[in-house]
């Protein structure tokens, strides 16, 4: 599944290495009171992924993983920081927990325990090999332009499994081709059935702005927007003044039932990209995301940029990084620094 950017022009070519050194992510949660039933704790894992975090502390407390929140999954490949909650009658003895891989930062408390979702977004820091001194001003350039005209929102390629796999047996599950018994892997099969209608749909979106608004993301009459606060509407007509001063986005679907629906211009898009028949929820999805706080670190002597940026919650730093570099990115195989190969 190709991916297609703004931006119509030559491959910038540089190599990024998920490990701990090179990729770290830090999640932006959402504001806790400070007081409450609930203990949360600010984690941060090396090479380590967020079920296997969880499954640390719920076999150290002795209780199930279903009973410790967290708001987002992060990368295994990496060293990330994400926040956690259990009832605070756990508290005293967490001050004895130790793992190699998992260190307790801090800790507050919250009303509630924490959801999927409570999040505000994540905070990346990536270092980019074999860029030039010239190559480094033209990535500053491409993501200071996706600061201003808004990055399209894809699913990255870990959304899909090694080789899209998981693609194919979404499609063969929903065709009745293929029975899924767990409720869990069937929801998340589902998931990614949606979200390959929802890239389709943006790539031939992109397409249509680089070919008819001069590489910025047209809007339709009939699109559906996202507010500020979070509410989705159609206007009466399109949103030009509100878009371009970041108080609406355009959204697209991820069919299902009980969602809203584009008209117009833009359903006539949106219509070849939808299944009605999937009893499952339907959502809607932002069009684009704002990357912001961008900053750059060049080593000279070594041509390594380093990037850091914040994005929206469910938002891809490989996304960020594919529209910046002109190409897809696929999953491959993560060798450990120090490994030895097997022959």
């Amino acid at each position: 599944m190709n991916r297609e950017y703004l931006e119509n022009k030559n491959t910038i070519h540089f190599k990024f290495e998920q490990n701990k050194d090179d990729f770290i992510v830090d999640e932006i949660p959402i504001h806790f009171k400070g007081n409450g039933n609930f203990a949360i704790y600010h984690i941060k894992k090396v090479e380590m992924t967020t079920w296997d975090m969880i499954a640390a502390f719920a076999e150290f407390l002795n209780i199930p993983a279903e009973k410790i929140g967290y708001a987002g999954l992060k990368d295994k490949h990496a060293t990330t920081t994400q926040y956690i909650s259990v009832e605070a009658k756990f508290e005293k003895l967490l001050k004895k927990f130790k793992h190699p891989q998992i260190k307790i930062l801090n800790a507050t408390r919250h009303t509630h325990s924490i959801r999927m979702g409570d999040l505000v977004g994540n905070r990346f820091s990536i270092n980019l090999f074999g860029v030039s001194q010239i190559e480094a001003g033209q990535i500053e350039k491409l993501a200071r332009k996706s600061e201003k005209n808004g990055l399209p929102n894809y699913f990255g390629y870990q959304r899909f499994g090694r080789n899209e796999d998981s693609v194919e047996q979404a499609k063969a599950m929903i065709g009745g081709d293929l029975h899924i018994a767990d409720a869990k892997l069937k929801k998340f099969l589902i998931s990614i059935y949606q979200s390959v209608y929802f890239n389709d749909w943006l790539k031939e979106r992109v397409i249509l702005s680089r070919e008819k608004n001069d590489s910025k993301f047209l809007l339709l009459e009939g699109d559906i927007y996202l507010s500020s606060e979070g509410k989705l509407f159609t206007p009466k007509k399109i949103a030009q003044k509100d878009f371009e001063a970041h108080k609406v986005v355009p959204t697209g679907l991820l069919p299902g039932r009980d969602v809203y629906r584009a008209r117009g211009e833009a359903k006539a898009i949106e219509e070849k990209y939808d299944d009605e028949f999937l009893y499952d929820k339907g959502l809607r999805r932002e069009a684009l995301v704002f990357p912001s706080d961008i900053e750059f670190k060049y080593k000279n002597n070594f041509d390594i940029l380093n990037v850091a940026f914040t994005l929206p919650k469910g938002s891809y730093a490989t996304v960020f990084l594919e529209n910046i570099a002109n190409k897809n990115f696929k999953a491959k195989v993560i060798k450990q620094k120090g490994a030895k190969s097997k022959r």
